[in-house]
């Protein structure tokens, strides 16, 4: 019986461009654990989030909490979506260090729908009631101000997706 190696999935695309609808996706295969900021964090710091400030801050606690066990998750042949945002360079930098200790096979998926899709999707998603978090518009704006696409020269190996 032959094994699949593992791969770190990373998902890289503004809000509502559909990177937990595609995470949930590539977590079908057998042998795949999805790992998802937003529920966790929701579960541990939602009374704590109010500013994309507050974000970075709880973010950064997860990450370091999360890291070894993503690593280690890796190194012990399961393969792991991590549907946290790749959304700027520092957090890319955070995902390019735990591939540094794993020597595994990767995929950033890039999601890049345009932002009248992001703004629809969005608009559905806080009707729906389904998702963790409710983003205004304004947010939405505010947020993607911070947005910056993965450049070839970060070493990923790059999936893009032009419909999210």
């Amino acid at each position: 019986m032959t094994q699949t190696p593992p791969v770190l999935h990373m998902l890289c695309g503004k809000i509502a461009a559909g990177k937990s609808t595609m995470a949930a996706r590539l977590a079908e295969p057998d042998g795949t654990v999805l790992i998802s900021e937003d529920g966790w964090l929701s579960a541990l710091f939602g009374d704590e989030m109010a500013t994309p400030k507050d974000f970075m801050r709880v973010s950064a606690k997860m990450r370091a909490a999360m890291g070894p066990h993503i690593v280690a998750l890796l190194n012990a042949g399961v393969s792991v979506v991590l549907d946290f945002q790749a959304n700027t360079p520092e957090s890319r930098q955070w995902m390019r260090g735990l591939l540094d200790q794993t020597k595994e096979a990767h995929a950033l998926h890039v999601l890049m729908p345009p932002e009248a899709v992001c703004l629809e999707r969005l608009r559905a998603r806080n009707a729906s009631g389904q998702h963790p978090f409710t983003v205004s518009e304004a947010q939405f704006h505010q947020v993607s101000k911070y947005f910056s696409p993965p450049d070839p020269a970060e070493g990923f190996t790059l999936v893009l997706h032009e419909d999210g």
